[in-house]
């Protein structure tokens, strides 16, 4: 999978993911009819937005895009449907064209960060296992924290 296959299937998740939890918002707000759908709704948001972030960043290193590109890239998640504006951008920007230039055989990574992208390319099922349970961690944990509490 290319780099922009991945990018953009996260990305359109996420939006996915967004619309879904706006739709459980509306019904529980607006309509007033139901909040049965906030949970699963804003469970399954929150866990591919942590997925978007993962695949974000690691897409950022391969294409080597620059601080202010990544972070706006990050950012793109928190607005709304943002994370599909953002991948339309970058390819019509080019920013996500090629493949993986850390995969075998290709550049030497440089520095802690790029040498842990060429692990994860090198043994991919691995580093999709330990992902998925570090991202399952953080999600439990968030769940435990709880949601914010307005204040008054």
């Amino acid at each position: 999978m290319s780099p922009r296959i991945l990018f953009r299937t996260v990305a359109v998740a996420e939006a996915l993911t967004w619309a879904f939890l706006l739709l459980a918002m509306f019904l529980k707000y607006v309509t007033e009819t139901t909040e049965a759908l906030i949970s699963p709704a804003g469970g399954i948001h929150g866990f591919v937005f942590l997925v978007f972030v993962v695949v974000t960043i690691f897409v950022w290193v391969n294409q080597r895009w620059s601080f202010k590109i990544g972070l706006l890239g990050l950012v793109s998640a928190i607005v709304p449907l943002a994370s599909v504006v953002f991948d339309q951008t970058m390819e019509r920007r080019g920013k996500l064209d090629g493949g993986w230039r850390l995969a075998p055989g290709a550049d030497t990574p440089r520095g802690p960060i790029e040498q842990l992208q060429a692990w994860v390319l090198r043994k991919p099922f691995l580093a999709a296992a330990v992902t998925v349970v570090a991202v399952a961690v953080v999600f439990a944990a968030l769940l435990v924290i709880g949601p914010p509490v307005p204040s008054s």
